[in-house]
């Protein structure tokens, strides 16, 4: 990274943020009662802002279970390196979702869980990200046997499709992480 990359897409203030973005930001705002710094990042291009919430609306109405939703988020972002969106999606899983710290730590130590169901799920996003795409045929009999239906798999390709639009725009212009999520930094 440069340093023109940390201004690439900077946090805006107010009268700042594009028209077509602004609607959305009161959206998020809502959501999670302050606008994350990553979010205000996205706001510089109302295309990529509106296009991570409505795939996100997608991936929430899936039937994979929030928990279970997160643990894709958080594996996709520590294979691809993203200390903000880790540091988010941990925060995400300890506090709000109360999943074990230990959870949290194996998947960011890219160690396995002792939970099987969980593991396969994990193992799928993360080999997503590695292998892009190319999921090796054990990965994909491992988590439709560990009770999940294939047409599952295509939940979590949108997942790390999120998470490849959240840390790629990370790694194009680093925010800093907000203090909501610092404690997982």
């Amino acid at each position: 990274m440069n340093a023109a990359s940390a201004e690439l897409f900077p946090s805006l203030e107010a009268g700042h943020v594009p028209a077509k973005s602004r609607p959305l930001l009161d959206q998020v705002n809502k959501s999670f009662g302050f606008i994350p710094n990553l979010f205000a990042a996205f706001a510089n291009s109302p295309v990529l802002l509106e296009g991570y919430l409505a795939l996100s609306a997608a991936y929430e109405r899936g039937s994979l279970t929030p928990p279970e939703r997160q643990l894709v988020l958080l594996a996709a972002s520590v294979a691809n390196d993203c200390h903000y969106c880790t540091a988010a999606h941990s925060t995400v899983l300890k506090a709000m979702l109360k999943v074990s710290p230990d959870v949290v730590a194996a998947i960011r130590a890219s160690r396995p869980l002792a939970n099987g169901r969980q593991d396969a799920l994990v193992n799928l996003a993360r080999a997503m990200v590695i292998a892009r795409g190319n999921v090796p045929e054990q990965t994909l009999k491992a988590f439709v046997g560990a009770g999940y239906r294939a047409d599952q798999v295509a939940e979590v390709l949108v997942g790390v499709a999120l998470k490849t639009l959240s840390n790629y725009t990370s790694h194009l212009s680093p925010p800093a992480i907000d203090s909501a999520f610092a404690a997982e930094r």
